[in-house]
């Protein structure tokens, strides 16, 4: 750091371990902060503490809520037929911004990945095959990033689940290979809903 004004550069290290927050950006983030009055620096104080002591994951479906179950996940007007099968809370508001899918979801929070230590163990996986266990789900999208890492774990849980008579489809790729889902547009998502295929 360029001062020795110690809780400013503790304020500037925080945010630099936020992801795409690189040192200029954090610590731009870092002076608007201190050039706020006072009540709106606490307000977004309370607003962090807040959010990260009321919001946790949905008994359900193990996506972000403040309830004990989502929203998504209560709808009576879903498909309880369908589950879409996301790496993280963040792809479900991707999803539901097309407006083209009426079913529910499911986050794994990750993707298996053996180079970065992340085992079928550390997913929401045994969350998942618990969810299977009556007749009421007919299919399962996956819908992880088309990387390795995506299509890993893609084709781990489908052997996992198509031995319970469950239909497994992946998206189609109308998102690029190596692309994230964040990134994707409405239409690019709706085509890919439309066009997925069973694996």
């Amino acid at each position: 750091m360029n001062n020795n004004i110690v809780p400013l550069n503790e304020l500037i290290s925080q945010f630099e371990r936020l992801p795409g927050i690189g040192k200029k950006t954090a610590q731009r983030l870092a002076y608007s902060i201190l050039n706020q009055p006072p009540e709106r620096a606490q307000k977004f104080a309370d607003a962090l503490v807040n959010a990260r002591q009321k919001i946790h994951f949905c008994k359900c479906c193990q996506g972000f809520t403040d309830k004990e179950i989502c929203d998504i996940c209560e709808n009576i007007g879903r498909d309880k037929s369908v589950i879409c099968v996301v790496a993280e809370p963040k792809d479900i508001f991707t999803f539901e911004k097309t407006r083209e899918f009426s079913g529910l979801y499911h986050v794994l929070h990750g993707l298996i990945s053996p180079l970065d230590g992340v085992g079928p163990d550390q997913l929401k996986i045994k969350e998942l095959m618990a969810r299977l266990s009556d007749s009421t789900v007919k299919e399962i999208i996956m819908a992880t990033n088309p990387t390795v890492e995506g299509e890993a774990t893609a084709s781990y849980i489908s052997r996992l689940v198509k031995p319970l008579g469950v239909k497994v489809t992946r998206l189609a790729y109308g998102i690029p290979v190596g692309g994230d889902l964040e990134y994707a547009d409405e239409f690019t998502l709706a085509r890919a809903l439309e066009g997925r295929n069973e694996i």
